[in-house]
Formats: structure tokens, sequence, C-alpha cells
């Protein structure tokens, strides 16, 4: 473990290189031919047996080793978001209103790099890894796509030993974090992401005699301050959730009353009961205050992605692991979840494993002022690629070499 980091640093230049191409051409969504023909072709030459996926650009990239043995899924999404790019990079964007901004170029380049560094240590591992280069993380169930195409129904061995998928471990760069540190916590690490949608459906009229109307646009103001005070009054603080509406449209003029008005906004939770819990009161709470008013209204919660809740056992593991590969003392517990989603969720339902945060914040800055992810100003320091590509190496020998904690 001790001479992963300098393998690592070794790896670096290639990995800047491929990070670079990949945030001067991002693509949206699901289909990212140019990003999946960029990832393949630095690829080549490892002894990886590829699985390209039909329904989406994702593939499978599974490197066997020399000892029989499990398989681990390692993951690196491939995406990026619909929105402008104002960092002034040099590699900048070249793709207007699409940006890079929330590091999944970083994730690609490390995965790579951690390619190239176990497949140049294959006489050493005992069983498999898996390789996951995942498209449409943001909002577009890319992981689940992958998911339905069989991504875990992995073959026996070639003298048809079994080698399930036993593991799955991704790392996610963030600007909240200054560059050499990693954070994780077991259970609940991110929340799940529901989208609501809420149409008061009233009479329309003349502004001048709402008498003769049923207004829709009051009845939505207060179903939108009902839903805050339900969420204080109805939910365990210590299981949150949270409500934010993002967009209310009514009307087309200002003296006319409008016959509906809408409410856009996005559910969380950490949990699946307050997940739940918060569906039902919603729908009661806009029920009841429609009926006051003697309108009617229509409430639609499109769910998606799950919460994202890390193994226990595989957490602690992980945990051991990055400590011994960047210092214990690099190596922070999170005291709570965050709020944002994400859709690796789905592959940690179905296989105990980890999401770990990976420090990103360039070391002139204050992670507390820096721009977010998402933002379209945001920067990453591009040696934080180095731990990254160590830990995913590290957790992959180590699980394989049977080091995981049973408790769940």
């Amino acid at each position: 473990m001790s001479t992963l980091r300098d393998e690592a640093q070794d790896h670096l230049s290639t990995a800047v290189d491929l990070r670079r191409r990949l945030h001067e051409w991002p693509e949206v969504g699901n289909q990212l031919p140019i990003t999946r023909d960029t990832v393949l072709e630095s690829l080549q030459g490892l002894p990886l047996d590829i699985t390209l996926h039909t329904t989406t650009s994702g593939f499978g990239a599974m490197l066997t080793g020399d000892k029989p043995g499990p398989t681990i899924l390692l993951r690196g999404d491939m995406d990026a978001l619909p929105m402008p790019e104002d960092t002034g990079l040099d590699f900048a964007s070249r793709v207007p209103n699409t940006m890079h901004a929330c590091g999944h170029d970083t994730h690609t380049a490390m995965l790579v790099g951690a390619a190239k560094m176990l497949s140049g240590r294959r006489s050493e591992l005992a069983g498999r890894v898996l390789f996951m280069f995942q498209p449409g993380e943001e909002g577009h169930h890319g992981a689940r796509h992958m998911l339905g195409e069989g991504l875990l129904d992995v073959p026996s061995l070639a003298d048809g030993t079994p080698s399930p998928v036993t593991g799955a471990f991704a790392m996610h760069i963030t600007s909240a974090l200054p560059a050499g540190m990693v954070s994780v916590k077991g259970g609940s690490l991110m929340a799940s992401s529901d989208h609501l949608l809420i149409t008061v459906h009233g009479r329309g009229g003349h502004a001048s005699e709402p008498h003769r109307a049923l207004d829709p646009i009051p009845v939505a103001c207060e179903i939108v301050t009902a839903m805050q005070t339900m969420v204080t009054r109805s939910i365990d603080v210590f299981d949150p959730t949270i409500i934010t509406v993002g967009r209310i449209s009514a009307g087309t003029t200002n003296n006319v009353i409008p016959e509906n008005a809408q409410i856009e906004g996005t559910i969380r939770a950490v949990s699946e009961n307050t997940r739940n819990k918060v569906h039902a009161a919603v729908q009661r709470v806009a029920e009841g205050i429609a009926a006051a008013h003697d309108v009617s209204v229509t409430v639609e919660v499109t769910l998606g992605y799950p919460v994202t809740s890390n193994h226990n056992g595989f957490t602690a593991f992980a945990t051991a692991v990055a400590g011994d590969v960047i210092g214990a003392e690099r190596v922070f517990q999170m005291p709570h979840p965050v709020m944002g989603a994400e859709d690796f969720s789905y592959v940690l339902e179905a296989v105990p494993g980890t999401m770990m945060f990976l420090g990103g914040t360039h070391p002139d800055r204050n992670p507390g002022t820096a721009p977010p992810n998402h933002s379209n100003r945001v920067t990453f320091d591009e040696g934080a690629m180095v731990n990254g590509m160590a830990i995913y190496t590290a957790v992959a020998m180590r699980h394989l070499d049977g080091t995981v904690a049973a408790a769940p």
C-alpha cells in the first residue's frame, strides 16, 4: 500500500491529459459517443474484456487476475451537465451550454488510471475487477440502465469457478473538501431525490372580481408555506427531509385570474421511511388546503434516485484502506449525510459497497467559499486524482485478498 501513491503519481500526467480532453468535449445524458470512444482509446492495450452496453453509452471492462476469487466493481461516471462554463480554463468546454461541473471527468480519468495500475498487478489479484464506466448520472438513471442490461450478471471464471460481484466502490470529487483529504460515513450518505409537481385547478376570471372566480394563486402560495410547516412539525429532525419549491407558475397578465397554478420542486430524504411519509403528507396537505378554498388539486410525485446507503462493514474496510494509503489523519468521518442524490444508490441496493468523497479544492482556496460542484465556475485540483487512483486500486486489491469486514 505504501507504494501506491508513488505509482499513481506516475500516472497523473496521462490522467490529466484524459481529464482535459473529456472536459473540452462534454456530453449530457445516457448517449455519450465521443466520451465513450475517448475512454475506450485510453484503455487500449490493457488486458480487459470490454462489454459495450446498447441502451446507453455505458460499458463494463473486466480485469481477471491470475488467481481465482470474487469480483469487485469500481464505478466512474462520465456525463456532464447542461450549463455554461465560465471558469476561464485553457481546456474549458468547447460545447455550448455543456460543462463537466460535477467532476465526472476526473472520476473517469481516475478509473482509467486505476485500471492501468491494477492491470500491472494482475498477477497479485485473486479474482476480478469490473470497471463500470457509466453515463447518465445527472438525473438520467444511467446506473439503473446498466444494471438492467445485466452488468452484475458476470460469468464464472474460465475454470468454472464462480466469481460473483461481492463489493462495489466509487469516489466523488468535491470542492467542499481540501485536496488531499477524503470523507465518508456508513449508512445513509446521500439523500433520495423525487420530483414534485402540484397543479391547483381553480376558475379563471377578471382580476377586479375575484369573488366570481376561484383564484388558484393564493391557494398555491398557502400550499408552499404549509409544506414547510409540515416538515418542521411532523418529520423527525434526526431523520430529516427537505422540500424545496423551485418554480411557481401561473397567469399571463396583471388583470386576469388564471384557471390553474403549478408548483414544482424536489423532495429529499435520507431514509425510505421518511421518504414515504413525506409523499403521503404532501398529498394530504395539498388536498386539504385545496378543499378549504373550494378548488381541486393534482399532486404528482415522480420517484428519482433512492437513498445512497453505504454498507457499514464495507465502509469501515474502505476507511481503513484509505487511511493506509493517504494517512488516517486525512480521512474525515462525516457527521451527517448530504442532501444531494446519486444513482450509485442503485448499485449499493444490489451489492455491499461504499461511496467516498474526494477532496478537490485547490490548496490556495477556502473550501467554504470556493465555487461548489454544479457551479459554472467550479474548478478542481487535478493533483487530487493521485489519491483517487491510489485508493481505487488499494480498495480493489484489499477486497480481493479477503480483508473486507463482515459486519452488516
